[in-house]
């Protein structure tokens, strides 16, 4: 549950997520994200207009839009003319500016570490390293497919379905997500310990319903996909006639496995993603498999019993894999490792997986400068590593407890909150508060930092680097099985422009990349502050109490702490949210999914909400005036002002497609206009008429 991030198909087996952990913005990055190959020296970050009210731009304003009719477009209106899309990205937005700056601080980071200097710490060397070799596109592109020749050699390997397993528990550890997904989670019915999960995986389009939605769009896309698999059959060796009948054997395959696997609504329901089971009668359900070698192999300790993610999904991998061709299966391994590792690989490799998942997906047009990419992928192997060094050259002393004060200023106004609410009963305000209490806040960076000392890094092996930085983690994750859950550890580097709650742990997380302007300025007057980070902050509390993390307690444990009445009005509020939202249209005919963006919706509106009170009660104990106009604009409106200002973005249609179909956050000018036409106090801050667009007769709220 962050506010912007991201979730990575490619990844190797990281915690267990199906949209539990809750962010203000997530987007899908799909096989090997974006790529590039410049080498070109970064520009400036662009500079925010200078503005009678510091916090907030009044040059991307739209005044003479009616903020009681579109306040989206009244506070974001010139955002587009102003921040156009870069031909490398999707989208531009407050959090993309923000995302650019920091790169540029990581770029000069990692330039000077990648110099061979004796007096490197080991962060600067192992961060250094990795990212001089991926730099290293000469020696990348001489190389060729010589670096990867003992991972295809496995695949060829493979003459029968018994010799499957062991090559599928390796690819675990590599990080290459083929026919499931397997890692470490915290037990939901007992959140102090880790176990095992096992997972539905392995497609390549972004979720199950790409495959089986008949829209000509749809098919158009399953075509596109069809020629990539080709193309990168092709570039591995085979004949265009054979490499395209082989591509369409790929997509039969993978859509028998979507057919298997749940959507996107349905995972976020933790109780459809929560079945312990014994090893033995997984092994029963799933016999092909021979899991508990394959557990052995894939590096976990001794398992005897795993949260079998969707039962029927194996249920049914059993017969799609007993059914299945080994060419096929050969076939769709090799794609799937070369679409994992195509940054690391040959120019054409690496352009051809650009091609389908930037440009022709997201809409794309160009591949992002190969720097960027580079930075972004240090982050991701070595993040705490790059993070220590960043957080000690450019995380402000004081950035810290400023945000730790407004953190527990908006828990007091959540407090009160839940405290005056007139359709909980006393049985569950108690529980509700006494969750809240447990709830911990993690600032900045972590205390402890991680320790990469393990980790072999190289300065020119860039494809080596990737797979032993993929099985480092792999190694770590599955490592935890069976042990204490470790409530200190970070689930996002530093450096990372986003912030999250995580139920099991009842925390939220705030990395020192998320505390800049233009989400926390230290010059910007406190109202303008609390419209941009305040609500951030009561965004991820909120999340402890939408329709997810309301069904974990204090503790962490997926517990009903409700009254069955209490649970009735509850639901009635959460279906007014989502009925509100699916109205709304994103783009074209395709309307918002008010079930799948249910729980940031909710945490949207209620952590809106939280900071506008506590905002009010900063006023309040310090005399200000919130009617009274500064530089054109009363402190409310300022407030109102800076919240619809996190979310000013310029987005590509093909992009905002790709997030309705399978994001849990709405598109962003509703993350605006959806919360304001909800709060009486906006209709009271610019004297709305009732009825009017952003003051409905009609209101929804849960918290």
């Amino acid at each position: 549950m962050d506010v912007y991030g991201s979730m990575n198909t490619s990844s190797p087996a990281l915690r267990f997520a199906t949209f539990l952990w809750t962010c203000v913005l997530c987007f899908s990055i799909l096989p090997s994200q974006i790529q590039a190959q410049s080498t070109a020296a970064p520009a400036a970050p662009p500079a925010r207009e200078i503005s009678p009210i510091p916090g907030f731009d009044t040059s991307i304003m739209d005044t003479s839009a009616d903020p009681c009719t579109d306040f989206y477009q009244y506070a974001c209106g010139k955002f587009p003319q102003k921040y156009p899309i870069p031909g490398d990205l999707p989208l531009n937005d407050q959090f993309e500016n923000l995302n650019e700056y920091n790169h540029q601080v990581l770029h000069g980071i990692l330039e000077q570490a990648s110099q061979a200097n004796p007096d490197r710490s080991p962060a600067e060397q192992k961060s250094g390293d990795y990212y001089a070799a991926c730099m290293n596109t000469g020696a990348i592109d001489a190389a060729g497919l010589k670096p990867l020749q003992s991972e295809l050699d496995r695949i060829d390997a493979l003459k029968n379905k018994n010799q499957l397993p062991p090559l599928l528990a390796h690819y675990q550890k590599i990080g290459v997500g083929a026919f499931f997904d397997l890692g470490s989670m915290q037990d939901y019915k007992d959140a102090t310990q880790e176990i095992a999960v096992v997972d539905q995986g392995g497609l390549g389009l972004p979720e199950k319903d790409y495959y089986l939605r008949t829209d000509a769009k749809s098919v158009k896309l399953r075509q596109e996909y069809v020629d990539h698999i080709a193309r990168m059959l092709q570039l591995y060796g085979e004949p265009p006639a054979k490499a395209t009948a082989n591509a369409k054997a790929i997509l039969a395959l993978e859509t028998s496995m979507a057919r298997a696997s749940m959507g996107v609504v349905e995972r976020r329901d933790p109780y459809k993603t929560y079945h312990m089971e014994t090893l033995t009668t997984l092994a029963a359900t799933d016999p092909g498999l021979h899991w508990q070698t394959l557990l052995q192999r894939a590096g976990t300790p001794p398992v005897k019993e795993l949260n079998v993610a969707n039962p029927a999904y194996f249920q049914s991998l059993n017969t799609i894999l007993s059914q299945a061709e080994m060419p096929t299966i050969r076939n769709y391994l090799r794609v799937h490792l070369l679409d994992s590792f195509a940054s690391r690989l040959p120019k054409a490799f690496d352009e051809e997986n650009f091609d389908f998942y930037g440009r022709k997906l997201s809409g794309t047009p160009q591949m992002q400068v190969r720097w960027k990419r580079c930075v972004s992928g240090t982050d991701a192997a070595l993040g705490e590593a790059l993070g220590k060094i960043y957080v000690e050259k450019y995380f402000a002393g004081d950035s810290k407890q400023k945000t730790l004060d407004m953190v527990k200023a908006i828990e007091s106004a959540m407090n009160k909150d839940l405290t005056s609410l007139n359709w909980m009963s006393p049985e569950t305000r108690v529980k509700a508060i006494q969750k809240l209490d447990l709830i911990t806040n993690k600032i900045g960076y972590p205390d402890k930092w991680r320790d990469y000392s393990k980790l072999v890094i190289h300065p020119n092996d860039a494809l080596g680097n990737s797979i032993r930085a993929r099985e480092f983690e792999s190694a770590r994750q599955l490592n935890k099985i069976g042990k204490p859950v470790d409530k200190k550890e970070w689930d996002m580097s530093p450096p990372t422009v986003n912030a999250d709650y995580d139920p099991s742990m009842n925390n939220i997380n705030f990395p020192a990349g998320i505390l800049q302007p233009a989400f926390y300025d230290k010059n910007a007057p406190n109202q303008v502050n609390y419209g941009h980070v305040g609500a951030v902050v009561g965004h991820e509390l909120t999340h402890g109490f939408d329709d997810q993390g309301s069904q974990f307690d204090g503790n962490g444990n997926l517990k009903d702490w409700w009254t069955p009445e209490d649970k009735k009005r509850f639901e009635a509020r959460t279906t007014c949210i989502a009925d509100e939202y699916s109205s709304f249209t994103a783009v074209d005919d395709l309307h918002v999914n008010g079930r799948l963006t249910l729980g940031e919706n909710t945490a949207d509106n209620g952590g809106a909400r939280l900071a506008y009170m506590a905002m009010e009660a900063y006023a309040a104990q310090h005399n200000i005036d919130l009617t009274k106009k500064m530089g054109g604009f009363t402190p409310e409106q300022q407030f109102f002002i800076g919240y619809a200002q996190n979310w000013c973005t310029n987005a590509r249609p093909q992009f905002v497609r790709l997030l309705v179909q399978t994001d849990p956050h709405a598109p962003d000018q509703f993350r605006a206009n959806g919360v304001v036409r909800n709060m009486p106090e906006f209709a009271h801050a610019f004297s709305c008429k009732k009825g009017a667009p952003m003051a409905p007769l009609n209101r929804c709220r849960v918290w």
